[in-house]
């Protein structure tokens, strides 16, 4: 992937959240239809938001089922994973259902939160495969980024949050 170095680029360069950042508050509908603020979600502690490119791929379903298979570790240290990327509201359930995920997934049909953390591309592509550890108080403790690794985002997420 080296050689296409535009391909991982946001089509927003210089917009996004870094660690150390307070995120703005924002709403998303997820797989259920229900809106879900990220207040809402921060409130019971930290919360792992992992951005994916589209659901129902390979690498994505990899992605989301290793957090799902580490959700009792998340739970221990009071975590809570959240998956969004810009799929509908019906493919996030069928996503969520087919793979018996269990986690909240967030529609962001407009890309507006993907944007808004720098991790949306130019269409056809999907966000950047990104993670975000926030605290309580919407602050980012880490970025977590990798195209390839697909477990990385969980394993390198809960020991940040073992760690609050």
């Amino acid at each position: 992937m080296d050689h296409l170095p535009w391909l991982l680029e946001s089509s927003h360069p210089g917009v996004g959240v870094k660690e150390g950042d307070v995120v703005e508050d924002f709403e998303a509908a997820d797989q259920h239809g229900d809106a879900v603020t990220l207040s809402a979600l921060v409130a019971g502690g930290p919360l792992v938001l992992f951005f994916y490119p589209k659901a129902m791929t390979a690498g994505c379903t990899a992605e989301a089922c290793h957090f799902r298979d580490l959700s009792a570790e998340f739970a221990e240290v009071g975590a809570r994973p959240v998956g969004i990327s810009d799929d509908s509201v019906t493919r996030q359930a069928t996503f969520d259902q087919t793979n018996r995920l269990g986690i909240t997934l967030l529609s962001d049909p407009d890309r507006s939160i993907a944007r808004m953390f720098g991790v949306r591309r130019m269409p056809p592509l999907g966000n950047k495969r990104t993670t975000f550890v926030i605290d309580a108080d919407r602050v980012v403790r880490t970025v977590i980024s990798s195209e390839l690794n697909m477990e990385l985002h969980a394993d390198e997420a809960l020991e940040v949050v073992a760690g609050l």
